[in-house]
């Protein structure tokens, strides 16, 4: 009774602390500064600035449909014509508007702090794949990029959205030994060939992946050149299935 007493005043004084900073700070739009209603979120106007993907979408791509065609499952002409590696893709929301501010915000400008709010809605967007994942792993930096920008923002992305679910996060199963040039720019095709050999599983990576559901983790899916490279040595290495969760995709219109 006695800790139960002291857990409750505990929580009392946290809520208290929390409202006494919101006097002081009071919470502010992460995308633009404007006032909002609680911290860590968006305000109106950015929030009617994301795209967000609901269904219908493609099965595997996840990407949206123009048209809602009345029928179950869908898959896209792109994914018929050229199949992911990867089983299933999900992103929050088109690769325009807010949605690509938050993306280079936190990529670009250290805003770490975006990590929070990006991961939650990713958690949200993916939440069936989280349900069947077993371990979640961000798509890795090379030690020289890493190096350069000092933090992997789809590191930060996967951490968070591992502690929100309650799965693990391997940080160090897949490593980038290929030092790619930049992707941006680059077609299909030369952004597939461009990341052939760029990731490898580590040894000891293996024995955390072998029979397990994989969740990998990334900012962007542009033409999932990314995820598949990715995707397909940690099949090889044993994994059972691999599925991408990232915070935006390029549609076609965008590529």
């Amino acid at each position: 009774m006695a800790a139960t007493g002291l857990l409750v005043l505990r929580q009392g004084l946290h809520r208290l602390a929390a409202s006494a900073i919101g006097l002081i700070y009071p919470p502010t739009c992460v995308a633009c500064g404007a006032a909002t209603g609680q911290p860590h979120a968006l305000c109106a106007a950015c929030w009617s600035g994301l795209r967000l993907i609901e269904r219908p979408y493609c099965e595997r791509l996840g990407t949206p449909f123009a048209l809602d065609l009345g029928i179950g499952s869908l898959i896209s002409p792109g994914a018929i014509a050229e199949p992911p590696v990867f089983g299933r893709a999900r992103a929050v929301a088109v690769y325009d508007g807010t949605a690509r501010d938050l993306v280079h915000r936190l990529k670009y400008n250290d805003r770490l702090d975006l990590g929070r709010t990006m991961a939650r809605m990713m958690a949200a967007a993916g939440s069936e794949l989280l349900d069947e994942a077993d371990l979640v792993v961000p798509v890795p930096l090379h030690g020289l990029r890493l190096w350069r920008r000092r933090f992997n923002q789809s590191a930060v992305l996967a951490r968070e959205i591992g502690r929100r679910r309650g799965k693990p996060c391997d940080l160090r199963a897949l490593a980038r030994v290929k030092a790619t040039r930049p992707q941006v720019g680059l077609t299909r095709h030369q952004r597939a060939e461009n990341l052939q050999g760029a990731f490898r599983v580590t040894e000891a990576g293996r024995a955390r992946i072998a029979g397990r559901r994989l969740l990998l983790i990334d900012d962007v899916t542009t033409t999932g050149a990314t995820g598949n490279a990715a995707a397909r040595v940690l099949l090889r290495a044993g994994a059972v299935n691999v599925d991408l969760l990232t915070f935006a995709t390029v549609t076609r219109e965008g590529i």
